[in-house]
């Protein structure tokens, strides 16, 4: 029985320039792994400054793009792509560059109908001197993933957070601050114009940071979340609604909070290239839904095939 990329030359782009390369090279490698299982021949690329030279030489039939953050998911590694005329997976050059601007995404969710949290766009100057807005709230970049370089600043805090002033900080001078929305964590996949559970997020912190997210034992899913039915569709719907307004492509994650006392549900933000890794949260959310990890690779890997550049260039 042939296998369902038997012929298929897929390039993996992982690792990256950004401060996300290390997640990304778990998630490259677990996807390529899969491929392979599918009859692909891979081709692991760690995606660097020669990314266009690369490719013209290796002339995959698809990129699988398991990049993370600035660079590889904010439309940049998606320009190339598209200037190439080679098929790719996940959202284009506009989507990705709007949902990693957390500012601009927000504005434009919105206008589309999706509750958002308020706050705004600071200089990380002046919110590490004084407080922009009254605590409790969350401090972080305006352009990166995997809550890196995130803040939260309790109620009662005497002042800001030192780390924004420091010479070590790497994540850009514009910062976003928004009203910290106390309760549950959730996570819901969008899988084309599917929303496909549910989850829950407990972090080991009190606090779903990076280590909550990648370290092992940092966080416990629970799928489906604890939340009502009613609850639980109006998540879905945001997430699709999100999803839809910023024109994203293949497998999205929209993050969001939900104020059980006061029922209040608001969209933190969208994720055009999920973690693939072990204890990623798209994955665990297919497999509720009936895809078990390489045949969500598969479907992943076959809508960006099949629709040669997000932006519409024909292979």
């Amino acid at each position: 029985m042939s296998l369902p990329l038997a012929g298929r030359h897929v390039a993996v782009l992982m690792g990256g320039l950004s401060a996300e390369r290390e997640v990304s090279l778990v998630s490259g490698a677990a996807c390529a792994d899969a491929l392979e299982r599918l009859g692909a021949n891979v081709t692991r690329v760690d995606a660097g400054r020669d990314l266009a030279t690369v490719l013209s030489a290796l002339r995959p039939d698809v990129c699988f793009n398991a990049l993370h953050g600035e660079w590889g998911e904010d439309g940049c590694v998606q320009g190339v792509l598209e200037t190439l005329r080679v098929a790719y997976t996940h959202s284009g050059v506009l989507a990705s560059a709007l949902a990693m601007d957390k500012n601009k995404a927000k504005a434009v969710l919105a206008a589309a109908g999706v509750k958002v949290p308020g706050g705004g766009l600071y200089s990380r100057f002046e919110a590490g001197r004084r407080h922009v807005l009254p605590p409790p709230y969350v401090v972080k970049p305006n352009a990166q993933g995997s809550s890196v370089g995130v803040f939260r600043v309790f109620e009662g805090a005497n002042s800001p957070p030192e780390g924004l002033l420091s010479p070590a900080w790497l994540f850009g001078d514009e910062v976003m601050v928004e009203p910290y929305v106390r309760g549950l964590e959730l996570a819901v996949t969008v899988m084309g114009d599917r929303a496909l559970a549910v989850t829950e997020i407990e972090a080991a912190t009190g606090f779903y940071d990076y280590d909550a997210k990648y370290g092992e034992g940092g966080s416990r899913h629970i799928v489906p979340a604890r939340i009502t039915a009613v609850v639980a569709e109006q998540a879905k719907a945001q997430a699709t609604a999100a999803h839809a307004a910023l024109g994203c492509r293949g497998l999205t994650r929209s993050d969001l909070r939900y104020d059980d006392i006061n029922d209040l549900l608001v969209l933190l933000e969208v994720n055009t290239q999920p973690g693939m890794t072990p204890t990623s949260l798209a994955p665990e959310q297919a497999a509720h839904a009936g895809f078990d990890f390489d045949a969500l690779v598969l479907w992943i890997t076959e809508e960006g095939y099949a629709r040669g550049g997000a932006e519409g260039a024909a292979r």
